[in-house]
């Protein structure tokens, strides 16, 4: 593996249960942890990697800080051992989850993983570049956040794969799952989200 590209990936050991967490991260907040720290006892996993994008392809890119500083206050928030941060899509060239899930399956097949997303992203997953592939290749944990529950649940990703839900006192064993299986977690009452911490020239609420 190129020196560059392991530097990018965060250090592992073989079997261990990893969430994948994607994100602009811009800014990175505490909500971000929280959740990060949600899915590692419900799914039981060993660590969450915060993902750091280039940019994502549906979002405007006009307010995106550069990616150094969004790595470096990502790292300042985590402030967690099992939180590891990294800058793998920007590595590896791509903005696409299909091609970050495709390089990780290829390169550290020893892991096990699980994508983990908010309701709002389920909400517009059929809208993802090859969301049907992702689906088929890893296990996905759906965070609840309320008010998007309904929204969510009903869109057309989950109704495709209604089929394949698993109870959520199941939770556990999801990263053992073959894909496509996935479950939506609930009891995590969080309403923080990056939007209401950017101003509108792209300031961080903090005065970043």
């Amino acid at each position: 593996m190129p020196r560059f590209v392991a530097q990018a990936l965060p250090p592992y050991a073989e079997g261990m249960r990893i969430g994948l967490l994607g994100g602009s991260f811009n800014p990175p907040h505490l909500a971000h942890r929280a959740i990060s720290q949600f899915a590692l006892k419900r799914l039981q996993l060993d660590q969450v990697w915060w993902l750091v994008t280039p940019g994502n392809p549906l979002k405007e890119h006009g307010a995106l800080r550069a990616l150094s500083e969004r790595m470096a206050a990502a790292r300042a928030v985590a402030q967690d051992p099992r939180i590891e941060v990294s800058c793998l899509e920007s590595v590896i060239r791509t903005r696409y989850t299909i091609d970050t899930i495709n390089f990780l399956r290829r390169r550290a097949s020893g892991l096990r993983f699980v994508w983990i997303m908010g309701a709002d992203n389920l909400a517009q997953f059929h809208r993802w570049q090859g969301w049907r592939r992702i689906a088929a290749q890893v296990p996905i944990a759906v965070i609840d956040r309320p008010p998007q529950s309904f929204r969510a649940l009903a869109a057309p990703a989950a109704q495709a794969l209604s089929h394949y839900r698993l109870p959520e006192n199941q939770a556990a064993g999801l990263a053992d799952r073959r894909a496509p299986a996935w479950v939506f977690l609930t009891g995590l009452k969080l309403s923080l989200s990056s939007t209401r911490l950017r101003n509108p020239d792209g300031s961080w609420k903090d005065g970043r």
